[in-house]
This record gives structure tokens, C-alpha cells and sequence, in this order.
């Protein structure tokens, strides 16, 4: 039988020279299109065990069910053999050892970059790196006026799809943020600011795959957002922390949090415009995150109290997220979150039913615009149609060009489908994208 070039690709061999088991595994899950509970249901263990598994939390591991999730995934013998450090006889009750990670050798960190985020260069993740480590001086001294216009270039870097020039210019924009908070830090707008930085940097960083910088600055952005006292902004950080949870398959956890906001935001009463935004669009990411944790019922309720609470909204939003308005959520958008809800739930119908009646020009930015076709580009794969997910990623392609190739998931879902569909229309155009 033929092994998959999924098991010969760079990152995973990087994973592998790492000892990353658990990353293995959930990029092999991923790879397939399936949820910690289609790969429970696939071995017979619970997603508990397989959240368990991505993350190692333990030094010595079960190999029996190691080795039935491996073949589950079709993991080759010695891609198995060489991540685990197996001590005795086969069919006997022995202990495993992973290999160790080194945090901080730098060499491991680059390749592990390099085979992972080929979108965004090594040496501008090394910068960023080194300005999350030791915050650099600006160049010139900026006021928060200043930083709030260079955050909206960010957010239109963003919007635009154009993350290898939003990431590399990061690091300037940190420094000054932090300059303005050094010199103002007894106003609450301040850490506003901030936090609205590093909450742009936390979505940026999530969306093309950089984890371990994606959670440092979510965390900083819970941080400063709680020095602010607003909720609003309180909502954004948690938000940011949420997503990057659930990309760390911490689905429950990632819930709980957003649902502490959303009760932050309902206590607050919503007696502005820009609370009101929050609460809906923060409503819709817990929806999402409770339907990845299994929670039904939660993830439909939510959803159902979004769109109530959505007929509060002004007709007209912000074009981009100010500091003190954070949130830009319509109709449309909440309709596509439902489509993400009805998906992580596995009903793919329910899934397509939604975003039936979603336009691209109902949505203002190619970002979104792209988002939609990989949305619906998901849902059609999960319910086994290979041939209109595939015009959807290239339509998503046409709006912005990094939703496909650099956002991993995606990636991984459009290299999965050219690779067991080469024949399906649009399957070549697809090849060459990758």
C-alpha cells in the first residue's frame, strides 16, 4: 500500500526529529479533516484520551492505545518506531520514553519554523521572537495616536491577506505600543491600546500556524486588557486566548473562558454600541468553541441568543476596529459562524443549509470573503463532496491567496483533497496553488 506524502513532508519530519508525538498525532487528525471525537470514535477511546495523547501531559504513555491510534491514522511503522523509544519486548507491558524537547535550542526552533510557516520567513519569526523576549526601543517616539493608526494599517495588512508584511512589521509596532504605555500608563485607553496590539498580533500569528508566539501574545493580551478595566476590550482578549486554546485542542477550557466574558459583557448591560458588538461576536466564538468541545446544546443556544441580541446593533459599523469599538460582526458574519458551529457539530447539511444564502459581496473584506468559501469549502468535505470544496478553495484563493496556503488547516484539507481526488475538476489549478 502506497504511504501518504502526508507522512514525508516537512513539518512532520521535523515533528518526528523532534520527538513531538502529540503534535504528530494532531496534525495526522487534522491532515484527515477529523475532530478529537472522530478519532475517538475511530479507535473507541474518548476524546479525553485523544486530547490527552496531542498533548503528552504524561512522560509515560499507554503504547497499545498509542499504537491503535497510529494505525487508525495510518502513521507508517517507522515514523511510529522513531517517535517513541520503546524498552522491552514486543507485546510486552513496558514504559515509553519521548524524546526530549529542547526549548531552547535554536536550531530545532528554526526548523521547526522553516517546515511549518513557509509563508512567513524565519528570520522575520526570529525577530518577532526576539522582541516578545526583550521589547525593543522604537526608532522614534510615537503617541497613541500614532500607534493607533499604525494598528489599523495592521488590521488592513490583515484584511487584505498580506500576513508576511503584517508579521514582519510587528515588532516596530510593539515597541511602540509599549513606549506609549511607559510614558501614559496611568490611563486605562493606554492598555487598551495595547492589548488591541497584541490582540491583532495574536489572530495574525494563530492564522498562519505560529503557536507558541500566537499563545504568548494572547496571554499578554489578557494582561494589559484586565490593567483597562473594559470589558470590551476584556472580551477581545479573551477571545484571541480562546481561539489560540482550541488550536491547542483545549476546546471545554477555551469555552469556559469566553463564556466568562460574555457573562462580563451581560453584566455590563450593553449600553453601548461597542459592548453590544462584543457580546454578540464573543457569543459566536464560545458557540464554536463549545460545538469543537461536543457541547450541542450550548453551541446552539449561543448561536440562538447571538442573533437575538444582534437585532441591537447599529446599522452601520466601524470599516475597522477602533481601540474603544473593537468588534465590526453583521448578519452575514453571524450566519457564517453558524455554518463554522454546524460544522464542528458534524452535520455538514446543517452546515451547507446555512451559509446557503452567503454572498462574497455581503461580506467587506477579502479576508472574510475567503473565509467564506473555506468555510463552506470544509463542510462540503465532510459531507463527502470533493468536487465543490475544491472550486471553493480556489475561489477563496482569488480573494486572498494566504487563507489557502498559509493558514495550515486549509492547507492541509486542499493537499488532502488534490492527493485522493486528482481527477476531480479543479483539482490541478488546486495542485499548483500548493
Amino acid at each position: 500500500m502506497q504511504t501518504d506524502p502526508f507522512w514525508r513532508s516537512a513539518v512532520v519530519m521535523a515533528l518526528v526529529d523532534a520527538g513531538e508525538l502529540g503534535q504528530v498525532i494532531r496534525l495526522a487528525r487534522q491532515h484527515r479533516g477529523w475532530r478529537q471525537v472522530d478519532l475517538g470514535r475511530a479507535t473507541g477511546y474518548s476524546p479525553a484520551t485523544i486530547s490527552r495523547l496531542e498533548q503528552r501531559r504524561s512522560t509515560g504513555l499507554d503504547v497499545m492505545k498509542v499504537k491503535k491510534v497510529a494505525g487508525v491514522l495510518g502513521m507508517p511503522a517507522q515514523t511510529l518506531a522513531a517517535l517513541l523509544g520503546v524498552l522491552g519486548p514486543p507485546g510486552a507491558t513496558v514504559v515509553t520514553r519521548v524524546a526530549p524537547v529542547v526549548q531552547e535550542d535554536p536550531m530545532r526552533r528554526r526548523n521547526l519554523l522553516a517546515a511549518g510557516l513557509a509563508a512567513v520567513p524565519v528570520a522575520a519569526l526570529t525577530r518577532l521572537d526576539d522582541a516578545l523576549a526583550l521589547t525593543p526601543a522604537p526608532a522614534s517616539p510615537a503617541t497613541r495616536a500614532q500607534v493607533a493608526a499604525q494598528l489599523r494599517r495592521a488590521w488592513q495588512l490583515f484584511d487584505a491577506g498580506r500576513l508576511t508584511q503584517l508579521v514582519d512589521g510587528l515588532p516596530a509596532l510593539l515597541a511602540k505600543a509599549h513606549q506609549t504605555a511607559a510614558e501614559d500608563a496611568d490611563e486605562p485607553t493606554t492598555w487598551m491600546l495595547v492589548a488591541a496590539v497584541y490582540d491583532m498580533a495574536a489572530e495574525a500569528l494563530n492564522k498562519v500556524g505560529a503557536v507558541p508566539q500566537s499563545r504568548l501574545t494572547a496571554d499578554r493580551a489578557m494582561t494589559y486588557a484586565a490593567r483597562s478595566e473594559d470589558p470590551v476590550a476584556q472580551a477581545a482578549a479573551a477571545r484571541s486566548l480562546g481561539i489560540v486554546l482550541r488550536h491547542e485542542g483545549r476546546q471545554a477550557v477555551a469555552q469556559r473562558l469566553t463564556m466568562q466574558a460574555v457573562a462580563r459583557l451581560d453584566h455590563a448591560r450593553l449600553t453601548t454600541p461597542a459592548q453590544t458588538a462584543a457580546y454578540v461576536q464573543t457569543l459566536c466564538t464560545t458557540a464554536y468553541n463549545a460545538a469543537l468541545a461536543d457541547d450541542r446544546d450550548g453551541a446552539l443556544d449561543m448561536v440562538t441568543e447571538a442573533r437575538r441580541a444582534a437585532r441591537g446593533l447599529p446599522d452601520r459599523m466601524p470599516a475597522r476596529p477602533t481601540t474603544a469599538h473593537r468588534f465590526k460582526i453583521t448578519l452575514p458574519q453571524l450566519a457564517l459562524y453558524e455554518v463554522g458551529v454546524r460544522w464542528g457539530l458534524g452535520d455538514a447539511g446543517a452546515a451547507l443549509a446555512a451559509g446557503q444564502n452567503l454572498r462574497p459581496e455581503q461580506f467587506a473584506t477579502p479576508e472574510r470573503r475567503a473565509r467564506l468559501h473555506t468555510d463552506m469549502a470544509r463542510a462540503y468535505v465532510q459531507r463527502g463532496r470533493p468536487e465543490p470544496a475544491i472550486a471553493r478553495l480556489l475561489e477563496a484563493y482569488e480573494q486572498a491567496p494566504s487563507e489557502v496556503r498559509d493558514r495550515p488547516s486549509i492547507r492541509r484539507m486542499a493537499s488532502g483533497l488534490v492527493e485522493r481526488h486528482r481527477r476531480v475538476p479543479g483539482a490541478r489549478e488546486l495542485a499548483v496553488i500548493l
